[in-house]
């Protein structure tokens, strides 16, 4: 008995669906205990082997979590939008640096590889059977990463890097498998690999990307995977150094079944060369997404990796979404090349903006983080009180809670649109809110 709701059946199956019914509704909350198997056999008149394949199905479906000798207990619900309801509320009048996007005035126009791109589907129109990839964009991203040193393997294309990561874990892992994340980390992966049925397992982040030792600590601990961000990584702008890559692979090579899942943020934005890990492990995938170079609502990624987990997502995507819209891919095509983005630009407009800002903020005493990309992270030690002080300020910047599991508090903001003017004050803004709040006085 789980306080009043009593477990029922005399099956696996239908012990199985008596607590995942109970979990649906609310009758057995997150974090709650399950019987021992034993107790719960004797109380119901079945096999101790019986409640053992009941809880194991329940374990496949992520309804259930087992902990040793602590026992089963319900999982923690799926954080599916979790992190995204951390938002601050930006009142008008107030300066938004908090929402991630990339500036739009170095966005290319779309209008025109849009209409080359249909004019060929009106000459050749797409149909079901069509290759899913179309091959002039596998040539210019294989020439690309042959260009990065990324190892040779197929190239297929998802609907963004999220989808990619989704797909390439959902190919290999079952619910209950640790993944390592990156801690700060991209707030959409740490609510995804939970709302697989997966469990986080906490890797800490310094400028040059995933600390080795912690990175060596989580695959010990039995991590089936390592998800890293090789150029701006989001939250904090690290970016994986050649020295860093090194010790990253060294790790990796003493555990040759990791699932490796690297996602080169930066792709277009960065003038930071890639250090890639690929190709250490047996299984191991690269993504690269043209959502901030080439506008998020493209939503395309190009993806390469061994060639059984190529294999592997790609039929999965064949008996879903069947494929990218080849009318998108073409579109993107025609933008690389026409050379529609100066990546060159757009990484000095970037970076020149995210290296005033930590300038000021480090001349001010606050330390601040952002190597690459378009963001600055600044550890603070009341993230709400700052949030807040800020927002009254008039800056709305993104609380860290958003990207963070154990690591301490800290605030981004996105300089992609920030101009030359306003770096000073928001610098002032920021010092100001990172210090002691100011005494009262009362008369």
């Amino acid at each position: 008995m789980l306080g009043e709701y009593p477990i029922q059946g005399h099956g696996a199956a239908e012990i199985a669906a008596s607590v995942e019914r109970a979990v649906g509704n609310g009758e057995l909350e997150p974090g709650q205990p399950l019987p021992p198997m034993r107790d719960l056999a004797t109380r119901l008149g079945v096999n101790p082997n019986t409640v053992a394949a009941a809880y194991r199905t329940l374990r496949e479906r992520g309804v259930i979590e087992t902990a040793g000798r602590r026992g089963s207990r319900v999982r923690p619900k799926p954080a599916t939008t979790g992190r995204e309801k951390i938002r601050v509320a930006v009142p008008e009048g107030v300066r938004d640096v908090a929402d991630g996007n990339p500036d739009p005035a170095l966005l290319p126009h779309l209008a025109r590889a849009f209409a080359a791109a249909a004019a060929q589907g009106d000459r050749e129109p797409v149909l079901y059977g069509h290759d899913p990839v179309e091959p002039e964009l596998a040539r210019l991203a294989r020439a690309a990463l042959d260009a990065d040193g990324v190892p040779d393997g197929p190239v297929g294309v998802a609907s963004g890097s999220l989808d990619a990561v989704e797909r390439v874990l959902a190919a290999h892992l079952k619910p209950g498998d640790r993944v390592a994340v990156e801690d700060p980390g991209w707030g959409r992966v740490l609510d995804l690999v939970p709302a697989l049925g997966l469990r986080t397992v906490s890797v800490g982040v310094d400028d040059e990307g995933p600390r080795p030792e912690d990175v060596r600590r989580a695959l010990e601990s039995g991590a089936r995977a390592l998800i890293v961000t090789d150029r701006a990584q989001n939250p904090t702008g690290a970016a994986l150094t050649a020295t860093r890559a090194r010790a990253l692979r060294s790790v990796l090579r003493e555990h040759p079944e990791t699932l490796l899942i690297e996602d080169d943020h930066g792709h277009g934005i960065v003038d930071v060369p890639l250090s890639p890990l690929a190709g250490v492990t047996r299984h191991w995938v690269l993504v690269r997404s043209v959502a901030k170079a080439w506008g998020p609502d493209l939503r395309l990624a190009v993806f390469t990796g061994d060639a059984v987990t190529v294999d592997r997502v790609q039929g999965r995507q064949r008996l879903g979404a069947g494929w990218v819209s080849l009318l998108v891919q073409r579109a993107v095509v025609r933008l690389w090349n026409d050379g529609a983005v100066d990546m060159r630009e757009v990484a000095a407009s970037y970076g020149g903006r995210r290296d005033a800002l930590v300038k000021a903020l480090t001349e001010r005493g606050v330390p601040a983080r952002g190597r690459s990309g378009m963001n600055v992270w600044v550890p603070v030690p009341d993230e709400t009180g700052v949030v807040a002080r800020l927002l009254h300020a008039g800056w709305a910047v993104s609380p860290g809670a958003r990207f963070r599991l154990n690591a301490p508090p800290g605030i981004r903001i996105t300089v992609s649109t920030l101009t030359a003017e306003e770096t000073g004050g928001l610098a002032d803004a920021v010092a100001a809110a990172v210090g002691p709040a100011p005494a009262r006085t009362y008369v």
